[in-house]
Formats: structure tokens, C-alpha cells, sequence
């Protein structure tokens, strides 16, 4: 009976509880929007530097992250490379020759790594072949071909079949410079990284080094991302004389970057719940004072306190979770829509490229978020229940009564 009587009790001024609602419904939206949108920049981050270079995992020489010598090798590299890929949980493995030098064009010079490259290999791990905007991505003929990133190729007035000098020095610190030619230009989601790597062949680079094949790095992509975890620690335990990271380890500030978005959605929300738990409270504070007369007559009559202060809380969850409903019903929609979409930020691109994420984002809210919510809401109604209940089980009948 209680419950059925909350219930009509808010509907006896429509137009109040109506705005309320209203309020309620776009600001929960506001904010579960803002919230899906930072968590799709943060997943845009991740996923993007994980399938330009990161991968899942990375294996170095121990001494290579801080000193990277080009004789800090992974020892019979290309045995290990075979081996990683016969491994459970494995989907895909590249290995990669890494060296420090100097890109040159007339036009100027610049700092770049050297990034030596199996093709067919490297697209496994990798997108970059996705990202070519001009020429291909090693399918010519050419002698000494390169692929280098559109902000190397602005900064050296480069374009294709430009020729580009690499300047490194070699195994037995003799000084080596190679002429290469341009076959493709490619533009990811990090400015950064299009100016400071260039991808050549190993071939190539193993010929002028006059060498044996050597690798410096070896790129894991995994079944799942669930499974990375336990692939690592199978890798650390056969290959112990080695470095082995997930990218977790290598780039702790993306995987910061990641949680911080999760956290600030959260916040957001609560700050906006914040907000209208004022409303809220004002709300219920004007319905007991329009009721004044009438919450008195049932004390008068011998309606206990307990039940007048239920029925107030009653009514203060009610039109919490009407609104609440409401607006994650309106945001569900919302964002399953534009996860699917994206939405296009392409007017705010050289931004989003010195964060390496993609203009296009892609919002999305764990289930989970919709489940604390409810539970926000559900709290915040009964924080917002208090002062109005208070007030009704503190009225006096005698003089309620005679309110008119």
C-alpha cells in the first residue's frame, strides 16, 4: 500500500516531477556520453599503439631498452622467432633489426630509428601496411626500398621515389650511409612515430652491414589480450636470459592513460549525480511543503513516523530511478549507436595524433558501469531523501493541521 502511494505521490504535480525527470534523463546522458567517449579515446590509444608497433608482447636482448647498441642482438634471433610461433597462444610473430641513424635529403636531416623488416612477417603484427596513404608498402622491385611516415617526409620535402640517404654505424663501428628510394608513405595515429621510423627491408640491411641475420626485437601478438598474461609469463620462463614485457611493461604511461580515462568517467558521473541530488532534494522539500497540511492530518490520525519517512523515501527513489532508468536507456542507445558509427573528430586530428590516438572514436561503457550506476543513483535518492523526510516526521499536527 505504502509503495502504491509513493508512487501516485509523485504524479499529483506532473509538471514538477516532469522537470526533474527531464533534467535527470540529459544529464545522466551528458555525462554517460562524455564518459563512453574518454573510455573510447583511451581504447584508441591502447589499441592503436598496440597494432602500430607495441604488439602484445616485445622480447629485447636484457641490456638493449638501455643501451641500444646495434650489438645488444637476441641471440640466434631467427631460431627464437620460429619457435615463439609454434607456441600456445601465439597468433602471430615478427622480427625486427633496429638501428639508430640519420635520415638526409636535400632538402634537410633528422634523427630516425631504422626499423628492418620481413614483410609478410610484419603485417602480422603491425598495421602499418593499412596506413600507406601514397605508393605500397614493399610490393615493388625497386633496389634499397624505404617506407617512411608522412611528418618525416614534410620535415625532409620528400615524396614518392625521392631519394633518402640513411647514414648508421656498423657492427665494427665503421661508418655506413645507404641510398634509398621512397616506394611508401604512411600516416597512423602518432605524428610521433611517423617522424622518427623508418621501415627498409632486412635484406637490405643485412647486406650492407655484411652480416648474418640479426634481430634486436621480437613483436608477440597473442590469440587474445586475455591471454597475454599467461603467454608472457610461458615466454619468460623458457627464453630467462631475456627481456620479456607485455606492452603494459614497455609503455606504463599509455596503460595509465587507459585506467585515468575509466576513473574520470566514473567521477564525471558522480559529479553530475552530485548535481542533481540538489535538485532532487529541493524537489521533495517543495512536494512536503505543498503537503504540509495533509502529511499532519496522518500523524494526527496515528500514521506512524516511520512510515511517513519511508513513504518520502519511497517517493525520492522512485523518481531517482525513473530518471535514472531513463537517461542510461537514452545513453545505451546513444552509444551503441556511435560505437558502431564512430564519431569523427577529424577537425580536431593534429591534436588527437599528439595523444597517438585516432580522430575517429569509438564510445563504449562496460556493462559494469550501468550496474554501479544504478547503485549511484539508488544512493544518491536516499541521501537526497533525507532532509525532506526529516522535515515531514518533524511536522507538528496541530499546526499542520490548521495550514491551509
Amino acid at each position: 500500500m505504502l509503495l502504491i502511494l509513493a508512487w501516485k505521490n509523485i504524479w499529483r504535480n506532473k509538471k514538477r516531477s516532469l522537470i526533474i525527470l527531464v533534467a535527470m534523463i540529459f544529464g545522466l546522458w551528458g555525462g554517460l556520453m562524455a564518459g563512453a567517449l574518454m573510455m573510447g579515446m583511451g581504447e584508441s590509444i591502447v589499441n592503436s599503439a598496440i597494432d602500430r608497433d607495441l604488439a602484445h608482447i616485445q622480447i629485447h636482448h636484457n641490456a638493449y631498452p638501455i643501451e641500444k647498441e646495434m650489438t645488444n642482438i637476441i641471440p640466434d634471433g631467427p631460431s627464437v622467432v620460429a619457435e615463439i610461433r609454434n607456441i600456445a597462444g601465439v597468433k602471430a610473430v615478427s622480427g625486427r633489426t633496429l638501428i639508430e641513424g640519420m635520415a638526409a635529403s636535400p632538402a634537410s636531416s633528422f634523427g630516425v630509428t631504422i626499423v628492418g623488416i620481413i614483410p609478410d612477417e610484419a603485417k602480422q603484427t603491425t598495421n602499418l601496411p593499412e596506413k600507406i596513404i601514397a605508393g605500397d608498402y614493399f610490393e615493388s622491385d625497386r633496389k634499397n626500398p624505404i617506407v617512411i611516415g608522412q611528418k618525416l617526409a614534410t620535415r625532409l620535402n620528400l615524396k614518392l621515389n625521392s631519394k633518402i640517404v640513411l647514414s648508421f654505424q656498423g657492427l665494427d663501428v665503421s661508418f655506413i650511409s645507404v641510398a634509398c628510394r621512397v616506394v611508401g608513405i604512411f600516416k597512423t595515429e602518432s605524428a610521433l612515430f611517423d617522424e622518427m621510423n623508418v621501415f627498409v627491408l632486412q635484406g637490405d640491411l643485412f647486406r650492407v652491414l655484411e652480416t648474418t641475420p640479426i634481430i634486436h626485437e621480437i613483436a608477440v601478438r597473442t590469440t587474445s589480450v586475455k591471454i597475454m598474461p599467461q603467454v608472457a609469463e610461458m615466454l619468460k620462463t623458457k627464453y630467462d636470459t631475456l627481456l620479456v614485457q607485455t606492452w603494459r611493461e614497455i609503455a606504463p604511461e599509455i596503460a595509465v592513460v587507459s585506467v585515468m580515462m575509466i576513473y574520470s568517467s566514473y567521477v564525471f558521473v558522480g559529479i553530475i549525480l552530485l548535481a542533481l541530488l540538489f535538485g532532487i532534494t529541493n524537489t521533495m522539500l517543495m512536494s512536503v511543503v505543498d503537503r504540509i497540511r495533509e502529511l499532519g492530518m496522518l500523524i494526527a490520525v496515528g500514521m506512524k513516523k516511520r512510515y511517513v519517512f519511508a513513504m518520502i523515501l519511497l517517493e525520492t527513489i522512485f523518481l531517482s530511478i525513473t530518471g535514472g532508468l531513463g537517461g542510461m536507456a537514452i545513453s545505451g542507445v546513444s552509444i551503441r549507436y556511435f560505437s558502431l558509427t564512430g564519431i569523427d573528430f577529424s577537425a580536431f586530428a593534429s591534436g588527437f595524433e599528439s595523444f597517438g590516438a585516432s580522430a575517429m572514436v569509438y564510445p563504449f561503457l562496460p556493462v559494469a558501469m550501468y550496474i554501479i550506476l544504478t547503485l549511484m543513483i539508488i544512493a544518491t535518492a536516499n541521501i537526497a531523501a533525507l532532509l525532506p523526510a526529516w522535515k515531514a516526521i518533524h511536522i507538528q499536527p496541530s499546526e499542520a493541521i490548521r495550514t491551509y
